[in-house]
C-alpha cells in the first residue's frame, strides 16, 4: 500500500474548512486568494440563524468578483494539487551547495 504524505499544517486548516462548510476547491481558492481566515469560517457560515447573511460559497463568490472583476480563477487547483509540487521541491538534490567537498586551510 502506498504511504500518503502528509499535508503541511497551513494546508491542513484549508482541507478540514473544505469538509466541515462543505465547499468545493474553486471556493477554498477564492477564499485563500481573498486572504480569508478559514477559522472565521463559522462566524460566516451562519445563515440559518442569521438569515440576512448569504450562504458562504455565495458569500466567497461575491466578494471575489468585487476584488478581482471576475467570478472564478483562472486555473482551480486542489489543495493537495498545490502542496505536491511545493514538497518535491523541498526535497534535497543530490549535486547540490550542501555535497561540496570541503577545503582545509
Amino acid at each position: 500500500m502506498a504511504k500518503k504524505k502528509a499535508i503541511p499544517a497551513k494546508y491542513q486548516v484549508w482541507v478540514e474548512a473544505r469538509k466541515r462548510y462543505h465547499l468545493s476547491d474553486m471556493h477554498i481558492q477564492m477564499a485563500r486568494e481573498l486572504g480569508l481566515n478559514p477559522k472565521k469560517f463559522g462566524k460566516l457560515a451562519n445563515e440559518r440563524q442569521e438569515p440576512w447573511k448569504a450562504p458562504l460559497p455565495d458569500f466567497i463568490e461575491n466578494i471575489y468578483f468585487k476584488r478581482f472583476g471576475k467570478t472564478r480563477p483562472d486555473v482551480v487547483k486542489s489543495i493537495e494539487q498545490m502542496v505536491g509540487p511545493q514538497q518535491k521541491k523541498e526535497a534535497p538534490k543530490p549535486g547540490g551547495a550542501n555535497d561540496l567537498p570541503h577545503q582545509d586551510s
